[in-house]
């Protein structure tokens, strides 16, 4: 068990950098990876890997990122977006929401059914898909297989069909489709997590930072295809640090700054707010 107490830490970055060498120094005693390009991405990474070395302990919980505030109703068909900047907890959200981690306070509600506590898996059930943040596609299976497994929910008998349907939507996984997933580029692998999201049939989808690592051109490809999931009839809850880019086609948006809520409301007018 690793007990830890950062009684001088004052804002963000200093707890980073205090969970960053706490992890350095457990990986010396323990067998825990710190290299995976996500340990540094957010304070959950690193509460995930030191939970699995020990007990939730009080001194913990005190360098643990706290949220702050209150993400209204997202209504049916709305297009909502999460912006601020890395370590904000955009991402603490998405998973609280998908049921990856549990709020230690407060509710989380779809479709008036209380969530908190019910797991991930059986949450996909319900018609709530998640994107993640790195695509997170099985690299050693097949385009198709990939698919496949987005719809571990559905009928086996419609499954066929919805992959046309997919296809239809993004025509180069069709042209790939026994392509090794591994394989594919940045922007064909985020075209494939996104692909296997709809494979579950949501009724909302949450996407993690989509536009992560792509070149400007694509970027304007996945947020026109993100654009057009939402028209289609899908509730779309988005995290993204291009902000400009998210704002401009999003309904509503909400502004993170470590923990807390500063902003929120309608996005095109916070899209022409300088603080943002």
């Amino acid at each position: 068990t690793i007990h830890a107490e950062f009684p001088n830490a004052t804002n963000h970055s200093e707890i980073e950098e205090a969970f960053g060498n706490l992890v350095n120094l457990a990986s010396q005693y323990a067998s825990i990876d710190v290299t995976d390009g996500q340990s540094y991405g957010t304070l959950t990474s690193f509460w995930k890997k030191l939970y699995m070395l020990g007990e939730d302990t009080p001194e913990l919980n005190k360098a643990i990122l706290d949220l702050r505030g209150s993400l209204e109703k997202i209504e049916k068909g709305e297009f909502c977006v999460i912006c601020g900047p890395s370590g904000a907890g955009k991402t603490t959200v998405l998973q609280t929401v998908s049921g990856l981690l549990k709020a230690k306070s407060g509710s989380v509600k779809f479709l008036d059914t209380d969530i908190q506590h019910i797991p991930a898996h059986k949450i996909v059930s319900l018609g709530l898909a998640q994107v993640p943040e790195g695509r997170r596609i099985f690299l050693s299976m097949t385009v198709e297989e990939n698919l496949e497994m987005g719809a571990f929910t559905q009928s086996k008998k419609g499954i066929s069909g919805d992959i046309a349907s997919v296809y239809d939507q993004f025509p180069r996984l069709k042209e790939r489709r026994k392509q090794i997933a591994g394989t594919l580029s940045g922007g064909e692998q985020q075209m494939l997590a996104m692909g296997r999201a709809i494979m579950s049939k949501p009724k909302l989808v949450v996407m993690d930072e989509p536009s992560m690592g792509l070149s400007p051109l694509l970027v304007s490809e996945i947020f026109d295809i993100i654009k057009a999931i939402n028209e289609n009839g899908t509730t779309v809850l988005l995290v993204e640090q291009n902000a400009k880019k998210a704002l401009s086609i999003a309904d509503r948006a909400y502004v993170l700054e470590t923990g807390n809520i500063v902003l929120s409301g309608n996005a095109k007018e916070l899209m022409n707010d300088e603080s943002v």
